[in-house]
């Protein structure tokens, strides 16, 4: 039989299809890896960790998606970056300064005896109750919506369900603002991000 064309991306979609699916909401999550990294051209530096859900149904969830992704530059999708801000005075660093200290608050709050010293590196092991929401997007001209995390809560939030929800987000050129399920994604709004859309990143 002679390949047809197209075969290699249905290829990965399915697979794509097969795995577990995250829903928006809340989860206590445990922080398994910590990256400082300076911005480049004139951008912002930016801690990125990254994590695994540690309580509930979804216990373990960033790692069996790994290891049930059969693509060869299969990546680990539980992470997020957090932003330093920069002291320049403007609306947008006193945005970065509430978000990056809504981050400090959460970890102080999840972890008894825990203050934030400015080391970023104790955060790993510790945990944090994270809210993730859904963002659609177009790849490649496909429309995509996924989960990813928003921003942080103590883990008591978490596990009391008392925290506030994710708005849905569109961005590059994304239809609609309903969080409906389109092309690419299932009925519960979540797709793994194509490999390649998001960069590789190296944990110690």
């Amino acid at each position: 039989m002679q390949k047809f064309g197209g075969y290699d991306d249905a290829k990965k979609q399915a697979q794509a299809s097969g795995t577990s699916k995250l829903p928006a909401g809340g989860y206590v999550c445990k922080v398994i890896g910590v990256k400082y990294t300076k911005g480049e051209e004139g951008k912002s530096d930016f801690i990125e960790i990254q994590f695994e859900i540690a309580e509930g149904e979804y216990k373990g969830f960033f790692q069996k998606q790994y290891e049930a992704n059969t693509n060869e530059d299969k990546k680990y999708k539980g992470r997020t970056k957090i932003y330093i801000p920069t002291d320049d005075g403007s609306e947008k660093d006193g945005w970065t300064k509430k978000t990056f200290a809504g981050w400090t608050n959460a970890f102080e709050e999840s972890n008894e005896g825990y203050l934030w010293d400015w080391d970023e590196k104790k955060w790993k092991n510790k945990l944090i109750g994270i809210v993730f929401g859904e963002t659609g997007t177009v790849i490649n001209g496909r429309d995509v919506v996924y989960t990813e995390a928003r921003f942080a809560v103590s883990a008591e939030k978490i596990r009391s369900g008392n925290y506030p929800a994710a708005k849905f987000k569109a961005k590059n050129g994304y239809p609609s603002e309903g969080g409906s399920a389109s092309a690419g994604s299932d009925n519960n709004g979540f797709l793994n991000i194509p490999e390649g859309a998001v960069e590789d990143l190296p944990f110690d």
